[in-house]
């Protein structure tokens, strides 16, 4: 079983403990979605920890947008809540990149690989995203490998 896995797993069961029914409710949630992605595809498999932080940021996103939504259909309660679990969720993600970090790494990745125009979009995206690592979302990546490959 992977660390991350584990420790969620571990999170939860002192959370069940401790009666805290956000955080046990989030983790239980995370850990649903970890093991739909463990079983998806055409045979059942453990995931890596690279895989389940992916899992994990695919929900903080959902969480993002969701709580973004509410707020804008004026309900605040539920927005709030969203907000919540994004918080809780990401305590277990690596710190996101600044701007200024984030141009300064897609910067390093590109420099090496003579990426031009709109067909070197996706090399140059895959040598930003191995290089960033899952410290920024892939819309933030994108939006900086265009304005440098543009510029």
């Amino acid at each position: 079983m992977s660390t991350l896995k584990a420790k969620l797993e571990n999170d939860m069961r002192s959370a069940m403990k401790a009666r805290d029914e956000m955080l046990t409710s989030t983790l239980r949630m995370a850990i649903a979605a970890v093991r739909n992605a463990e079983v998806a595809g055409s045979s059942a498999r453990e995931l890596s920890d690279d895989e389940v932080l992916a899992v994990l940021t695919k929900e903080a996103k959902k969480r993002r947008e969701a709580a973004a939504a509410f707020a804008d259909a004026g309900r605040a309660e539920q927005a709030g809540k969203e907000r919540a679990e994004e918080q809780i969720l990401e305590r277990y993600l690596p710190s996101q990149l600044s701007d200024p970090e984030l141009a300064d790494i897609v910067e390093k990745a590109l420099a090496g690989g003579g990426f031009e125009g709109p067909k070197g979009m996706g090399p140059a995206m895959k040598a930003a995203q191995a290089a960033v690592a899952g410290r920024a979302e892939g819309g933030r990546v994108a939006a900086e490998v265009r304005r440098q490959l543009a510029g």
